[in-house]
């Protein structure tokens, strides 16, 4: 199945992969290239849209659910409505997806600066002004190998650095002052440290 076939006729399904945190190693690692394009590839791709939708999140990377491979999945338009049951607890109804899947993806052309408050499902409950490109250029392959490229500006532009970022072992706390690093670091290794111990 092609990039095209899979994100234009999405259905949400798949299964929820554990969504790796800082500190954890995987997130340091520069992961691997693809070269393999089989149906492993595309259930992994599957599986991923799953979880990115359901954490909830806006991209995903390979490394974040513990393969170290250049892949990564985002979604920067999908809805997500809250409905309120009858007994006051919360669901979400999610719609309008437009999934994206970029495979060995290499950023060809930055231009210009922006900043953007960013967040990760690896480092939960951390929200910092983070500098960007305000725009890219991105080459990749699809999920059949076929190679494409991109230009993205806005959000999508946000997301695809944040995401290629996580492939190159780059956690975005990276992007922050050295106080703010240090201080994220100490405080996510602790918490790490904490929640292994109960």
């Amino acid at each position: 199945m092609s990039n095209d076939k899979l994100c234009q006729n999405y259905q949400l399904e798949g299964k929820n992969l554990d969504i790796h945190t800082y500190p954890d190693p995987v997130l340091t690692k520069v992961a691997l290239p693809v070269t393999e394009f089989n149906s492993e590839l595309e259930k992994l791709c599957i599986d991923m849209l799953f979880t990115m939708y359901h954490a909830p999140g806006i991209g995903l990377a390979a490394p974040q659910v513990g393969k170290s491979i250049r892949l990564f999945v985002l979604d920067v338009k999908y809805k997500r409505d809250v409905i309120e049951n009858d007994d006051g607890s919360e669901d979400y109804k999610l719609s309008g997806f437009q999934p994206m899947i970029f495979i060995n993806p290499v950023i060809k052309e930055k231009i210009g600066e922006t900043t953007y408050e960013e967040g990760c499902l690896s480092v939960p409950g951390v929200y910092e002004e983070v500098k960007r490109y305000e725009k890219i250029v991105i080459d990749y392959q699809t999920i059949s190998g076929e190679k494409k490229s991109l230009e993205a500006d806005g959000l999508l532009a946000i997301c695809l650095q944040h995401e290629n970022d996580h492939l190159d072992g780059i956690v975005f706390i990276e992007k922050l002052s050295p106080f703010k690093k240090n201080f994220f670091k100490k405080k996510l290794t602790k918490n790490k440290k904490n929640n292994k111990a109960i």
